[in-house]
Formats: structure tokens, C-alpha cells, sequence
């Protein structure tokens, strides 16, 4: 039996390392997860060179959900993604949900299962995310994005939804540098200090001003972890309409339209690394 499942990534409305409260949309860049079922045995590979610790996890958490050994049946997974690895962009979150999904579907067909349901899943790769340090805060408002697509705001610690909805279509551009940022290593006190900030820019989500949000927040959690902010004010003075750091970086991101995408990326041609064209993802995770 062979499945494939894709889950886009997400980029940040608010960070949610400072308080616990975070935000996050759907973007079309992806991880696809082609899974096959195997005489026994956990067989993981990616087509990035990662190593594939989380992925071992995700398959394992399944397995022991549904009370599986791995030496009487056996799932073999490769990803490939458009989604570049430790920006900021939750490639963890979206390789987990696609990684869980795969393997849920394939076992629930295969022995005639109850299948997993939505926040099964995206709580299952949520739990593996954690134990294998990837994420400081289990990054629910990611994973959801990644999962349900649209935008979501959440209360990360209690995984609840405070909003949940499909987000208007936009062009989003991407500003990706020559170097990885990985949020499991990043300084949560320093974060934190700048929390009565960060409440300021949640309290915009909350009201669905969802663009001054991601103005606030980018340049609070940029300048906190020294990143230039300056990329996002570029983008803004370029005619975005809302632009900043996603996750802890290292990528930053601009909402756009037709009449400022070519300035935007102008703006940003005097930075080295690479801009990435893509838009609002609403679909999220599923089959192919």
C-alpha cells in the first residue's frame, strides 16, 4: 500500500515563545511525505540531507498508538520539500503532520483501523516535535497552520484555538539568507523580557488585525535576536502590506499584490541570500 501526503508550511503573526500565545497562516510551500507499507521495520529518508531522528519518531508514536511492532509490519518514508529547513517557516511542524498523517492512514486502512482524527494528528506530531527539541513551545499555533491551513491564533500551552479561519488570498514573498536559524537553540530569556510587547502585538491578532501583528511582532522578536530588521521595513516602504521575522528566524516574509511584488523584491536584490515567490495557503494538510 503506498500513500502520499503534502502539509504547507506557516509563517509567524506572533511568535509565541514570549507569552505562550502565538498566531501563524498557511503558506504553499510544502512537505510531501510518500509512505509505503513494508514486511516490518521503520525505513525514513528525505530528500535534504536531514537527519531523520524526528521523522523515526513521528512513525514510532503511530505505531505504539495503534499497539503496532514494528517486526510483524513495517511503513518505508520519504519526504521532499519546497520548504527550506530551520528559517522559521515550520518545516518541523509540517514534516511531523505529514509524517504522522501518512502513517496513521496507511495502518488505519491496513488493519482496519479507526482513523486518527485532525487534532490527533497535529497533537501526535506536536508530542514527537518536543521530545526530539525541535520546538520550545510545541509550536501549536505552527503546527495548526501547517494542519488546518488559513490563519490561526491559539493559546500554545493549553493547545486551544482562540481563532480559526480561512485567511484572504495573498501573494507572500519570501526573503531567505545564507544562513539557518534553529528555534530549539534560540535564547528564551532574552525573548521573554520583551513579553509586554509581544501582548501588545497578540492583542492586534486577537482582533484580527492580523497585518499590524506581524509588523509588531517582526520587529520586537528581530531586534531581539539581532536580526536586521530593516528587511521588513524595506518591504513596508516598498508597499507590503505587512512584513516581518518569521518564527526566530533566519527568513523573513512580505504580504504583497501584483502592484508591489516587483518592488518589494527590488527593495531586498541589496541583501545576499534569495527571495522565494508563494501565497496564503488554506488548504493544509492532506492526501494526494
Amino acid at each position: 500500500m503506498k500513500k502520499t501526503v503534502r502539509s504547507p508550511g506557516s509563517a509567524t503573526i506572533i511568535n509565541a515563545i514570549a507569552t505562550g500565545f502565538g498566531s501563524a497562516f498557511g503558506i504553499g510551500l510544502d512537505i510531501r511525505c510518500e509512505a509505503k507499507s513494508i514486511s516490518s521495520g521503520i525505513e525514513c529518508a528525505n530528500d535534504v540531507g536531514a537527519d531523520t531522528g524526528l521523522m523515526d519518531l513521528c512513525v514510532r508514536k503511530v505505531f505504539d498508538h495503534y499497539d503496532i511492532d514494528e517486526n510483524d509490519f513495517g511503513v518505508c518514508l520519504k519526504t521532499k520539500s519546497t520548504l527550506p529547513m530551520a528559517s522559521g517557516l515550520s518545516s518541523s511542524s509540517a514534516s511531523s503532520n505529514a509524517i504522522v498523517k501518512v502513517t496513521s492512514e496507511i495502518i488505519a486502512e491496513e488493519f482496519d483501523l479507526s482513523h486518527l482524527t485532525d487534532l490527533e494528528v497535529v497533537n501526535m506530531a506536536i508530542d514527537a516535535s518536543l521530545d526530539a527539541g525541535v520546538t520550545i513551545t510545541g509550536s501549536f499555533d505552527d503546527a495548526t497552520a501547517s494542519y488546518f491551513g488559513g490563519v490561526v491564533v491559539t493559546d500554545n500551552k493549553n493547545r486551544k484555538f482562540i481563532i480559526n479561519e480561512k485567511m484572504d488570498e495573498h501573494d507572500i514573498l519570501i526573503y531567505m539568507p545564507n544562513f539557518h536559524s534553529k528555534s530549539g537553540e534560540s535564547d528564551v530569556g532574552r525573548m521573554k523580557v520583551l513579553s509586554p510587547l509581544v501582548e501588545t502585538a497578540y492583542d492586534f491578532a486577537s482582533k484580527k488585525e492580523y497585518f499590524k501583528a506581524i509588523n509588531l511582532n517582526g520587529l520586537i522578536y528581530a531586534s531581539t535576536l539581532g536580526f536586521d530588521s530593516a528587511i521588513a521595513i524595506d518591504a513596508l516602504q516598498a508597499g507590503a502590506f505587512a512584513s516581518g521575522l518569521s518564527g526566530t528566524g533566519s527568513a523573513f516574509f512580505a504580504v504583497v499584490d501584483n502592484d508591489s511584488t516587483d518592488d518589494v523584491q527590488d527593495a531586498w536584490s541589496k541583501y545576499e541570500g534569495q527571495v522565494i515567490e508563494t501565497a496564503v495557503d488554506n488548504e493544509g494538510c492532506c492526501l494526494l
